[in-house]
């Protein structure tokens, strides 16, 4: 197997790695946050709105991690530095 393959191969299994655990994280986080939510808004209906908002600020800030994920994926399979230096170029 060439060392370009090589290179191939484990920028793959690494772009993987990446989307699964940075998936991982924000899914529990954001299953955690609506629960939370929810149940405070059961306890207190009338600050609802106050709740939802915040609500929906933390679920943002906390999806924005998978989206980096996602991005150092992409960088790993598409933009990889190493890539030059495998081809020989």
């Amino acid at each position: 197997m060439s060392d370009l393959a090589v290179m191939g191969m484990v920028a793959m299994i690494m772009a993987g790695f990446t989307i699964a655990i940075g998936s991982i994280g924000p899914a529990l986080g954001e299953g955690w946050a609506v629960a939370r939510a929810l149940s405070a808004i059961a306890q207190q209906p009338d600050k609802a709105n106050v709740i939802t908002r915040t609500l929906f600020v933390g679920l943002a800030m906390v999806e924005s991690t998978a989206i980096y994920c996602l991005v150092v994926s992409m960088i790993l399979l598409f933009v990889n530095p190493f890539w030059n230096h495998f081809k020989g170029g």
